[in-house]
């Protein structure tokens, strides 16, 4: 006799704007200019999505170095330091940006305030493209990088009157409000974002996984082990109750032994993951239990970014 099952799908979960558009904008750029396009580091983290465009067409590389003059080039969701488009104008290449909007709100946030003559603290994960790239959207210095509350302590500011503090847009953001109080509070006129930078994909999957955790023996977030999103909602589930919270990349990775015994299940993605591989998972559970899906909706998403200029231009 089959055991039975119940299987909670978060939504919102998987594909958010800026991934959807980063995507779009690799496979319109190989419609119009041919194969092969060169995209600079993983449009977006996450295996199935890298390998479908690369068997289209695109090619991959670190560096700008390593693409010809005479290619287009994507640069990926993440953002790039400033030096990067500079680079790619000095040898007159064909490029197109992908940075995620959102991404591109919290370069152009930290540019302002450093008009203003104000020095930046950045909650960021050291090493993550998204922290290189928005870092490098000022000079050496100018950017100050905190992972965590004891980093705050240790921070050697310029002026602590004159301070203002961005995020990555993929943080935990339970660990960023610890980390902004811990700012707030040696340095009360740091100047904040209007608006919270960590972005409304990251939030809201990160909400419904919460409300999830309660009710379920294991959780399994869909992503890459590259993806700052996915990774954080592997903690946040956690941190909400669920103990047995795993990262998987697709169905081949679930380690059924561990999980045996259970009787429900949360299944999220990770704002990279495409929604083929939550049915590849849900279908692998299917075929082993007796399976009762519930949605779990906590939120709608209606975000749509357009590509840029040049994509929308004739060749």
């Amino acid at each position: 006799m089959t055991d039975s099952l119940t299987l909670y799908l978060a939504a919102p979960r998987g594909f958010c704007a800026g991934v959807d558009r980063a995507i779009k904008i690799v496979e319109i750029a190989l419609q119009k200019w041919g194969a092969p396009v060169y995209v600079r580091h993983e449009i977006v983290h996450n295996k199935f999505v890298v390998d479908s465009l690369r068997d289209k067409g695109a090619i991959f590389v670190e560096h700008l170095a390593d693409c010809p003059d005479d290619r287009p080039v994507v640069f990926s969701a993440h953002g790039v330091p400033k030096a990067v488009p500079a680079e790619a104008e000095r040898r007159e290449m064909i490029y197109v940006d992908a940075t995620c909007p959102l991404v591109s709100k919290v370069h152009i946030e930290a540019e302002r305030h450093y008009q203003n003559g104000l020095q930046m603290v950045m909650i960021g994960h050291d090493g993550h493209p998204e922290t290189i790239g928005t870092m490098g959207q000022l000079p050496k210095g100018e950017v100050l990088l905190v992972e965590t509350v004891e980093d705050v302590a240790r921070l050697d500011v310029r002026d602590p009157d004159k301070l203002a503090f961005i995020t990555q847009t993929t943080l935990s953001v339970d660990d960023t409000f610890g980390i902004v109080q811990a700012l707030k509070s040696r340095f009360p006129s740091i100047i904040g974002p209007h608006k919270e930078d960590i972005c409304y994909a990251t939030t809201n999957r990160q909400a419904a996984v919460k409300v999830i955790a309660p009710k379920i023996d294991a959780l399994l977030v869909i992503g890459a082990p590259n993806s700052s999103n996915s990774q954080r909602l592997v903690e946040v589930g956690r941190a909400a109750g669920c103990a047995y919270s795993q990262l998987v990349q697709r169905a081949d990775d679930i380690d059924w032994r561990a999980i045996e015994g259970i009787r429900s299940v949360g299944i999220t993605a990770g704002a990279s993951a495409p929604e083929v591989l939550v049915n590849e998972v849900i279908d692998a559970f299917r075929s082993r239990y007796d399976l009762t899906v519930e949605i779990v909706e906590t939120a709608t998403e209606d975000v749509e970014f357009k590509v840029p200029r040049i994509l929308r231009e004739p060749a």
